[in-house]
């Protein structure tokens, strides 16, 4: 995802260097030998690699990209907006039948999911437990906790919804 970040507001001197107004969304820690700066060019986001990059107080900098060594390709990027590519940030995000597979705790009981009916009315686990396969709503409220790493969910079920005789 791009994040814009500066404006290209005028050129400076005869080589391709340009002044830039860096928003405040500017980060700190850009490193303009390790990542481009991107503009969008007919519809593309083009990666724009620095040559030089020089601060101007908090919100100017001095610029020159390799590629655009002359005052009239810079001129070109009069005007546009510059962005920096963010990272993905991790997302805790699942869907339920990733936990088909996981192993299960009901209080003294182990099982396993083994299946997942999904149902915008009433989404169910079937879990095999003491050698019975059983449906059990796929709730967040009968969800105590998941571990990733062991392949675990741990699960608290009202009285009388697993009978196991």
């Amino acid at each position: 995802m791009l994040q814009p970040v500066a404006r290209v507001s005028k050129l400076f001197g005869t080589e391709g260097g340009l002044l830039l107004n860096l928003y405040t969304t500017f980060p700190e820690d850009f490193s303009p030998e390790e990542e481009p700066l991107f503009a969008t060019i007919d519809r593309l986001e083009v990666p724009l690699y620095c040559d030089r990059f020089e601060r101007r107080g908090r919100t100017g900098a001095l610029v020159r990209f390799a590629d655009l060594d002359t005052q009239r390709r810079a001129e070109e990027l009069l005007g546009a907006e510059l962005s920096v590519r963010l990272e993905e940030e991790e997302s805790d995000e699942f869907y339920l039948e990733d936990l088909i597979g996981f192993g299960v705790k009901v209080g003294q009981l182990r099982g396993e999911i083994s299946d997942f009916y999904d149902s915008e009315a009433n989404p169910l686990f079937e879990i095999a437990l003491d050698g019975k396969r059983v449906l059990v709503p796929a709730v967040e409220e009968f969800i105590a906790g998941i571990d990733f790493e062991a392949r675990e969910v741990r699960m608290v079920l009202p009285e009388g919804l697993v009978e196991l005789q």
